[in-house]
């Protein structure tokens, strides 16, 4: 079983992980892989949280980790996807992918014969999803009917993965930010036919009744050639003090990381007493550990 998109994994399939990540963290629970396991990190793209967190998860439960940059792999002297997929079977046990393109990996996980797991591409960002939603449940002490409003560009990687995990999980969406980008029309789709999900150009109408305030960065790695014209269309969406009047008193304020200050969110949110941000952060690891287990032939019952 590969781990590639929020559509890998059904809801009971998603509170399975949650119900592994509870475990783990209460200690009621003995944590491994298979002994002596190898998992190998092929990145294309810059990373902090993930790297780390994939490396301290893998860690914790008793495993290896091979960090490989594509740029000193034979990837960049042409070797094909399918090839490197079928050479890192050969040695490892899960390979963890962060790429540019979302075809990537699915060739990568067409040719592998170990588990393949989406530690970021184009279109998709799933751990950091569960990450998300596992957070708000701690947060909120429940998932179904939870308002969660993503904030900025509504196109994203990110709002992506949450849009469509946070419908499977009974979470209502409210996806706000410019008519100039609106959210890709196949995620917004399927998101649809899972649950509640609305699209709002004015915040303070977006944000009426919100549980939960997300915001990410305005300019992601590969739009730099965007930036001014982002910037100019996105100001108005920036999560400040004003802003989070919209939403309900016990509202939390949410974003992945790394957070650009005084941009899409101003420092006195990010670090003030409705932000969950560096809990949100520290669950990536436990997260990644539950996946990690889920996805191995030890997996816990």
């Amino acid at each position: 079983m590969n781990f590639i998109s929020i559509d890998d994994v059904s809801a009971e399939q998603i509170q399975k992980i949650f119900d592994i990540a509870d475990r783990i963290k209460a200690g009621k629970m003995e944590v491994s892989v298979e002994s002596n396991s190898v998992m190998v990190l092929l990145f294309e793209k810059p990373s902090t949280r993930t790297r780390i967190s994939f490396e301290a998860a893998m860690a914790h439960l008793g495993g290896k980790s091979i960090y490989l940059d594509s740029l000193t792999t034979q990837l960049s002297r042409g070797e094909s996807l399918s090839d490197t997929a079928k050479v890192i079977s050969g040695y490892a046990n899960y390979l963890v992918a962060r790429l540019k393109k979302h075809s990537d990996i699915v060739e990568l996980a067409t040719n592998a014969t170990i588990p393949v797991i989406n530690a970021l591409t184009d279109l998709e960002h799933p751990c950091q999803s569960l990450s998300d939603l596992y957070t708000v449940r701690d947060a909120k002490k429940a998932l179904k009917g939870v308002r969660l409003a993503f904030v900025g560009d509504i196109a994203a990687n990110t709002a992506n993965s949450l849009m469509l995990a946070g419908t499977k999980m009974g979470v209502d969406i409210s996806l706000i930010g410019p008519k100039e980008y609106p959210p890709n029309p196949v995620y917004y789709t399927k998101a649809k036919e899972y649950g509640s999900v609305d699209v709002y150009s004015d915040p303070k109408e977006g944000l009426s009744d919100v549980d939960v305030i997300y915001t990410d960065t305005f300019v992601s790695m590969g739009q730099e050639s965007e930036a001014k014209q982002r910037e100019a269309l996105f100001a108005p969406y920036q999560v400040n003090a004003g802003m989070l009047k919209y939403a309900n008193d016990d509202a939390i304020v949410m974003h992945c990381l790394p957070a650009h200050r005084g941009e899409e969110i101003t420092s006195e949110v990010l670090d003030g007493p409705r932000s969950v941000v560096w809990d949100q952060a520290k669950n990536k690891m436990l997260i990644e550990e539950a996946i990690l287990l889920y996805l191995s032939e030890n997996e816990i019952e």
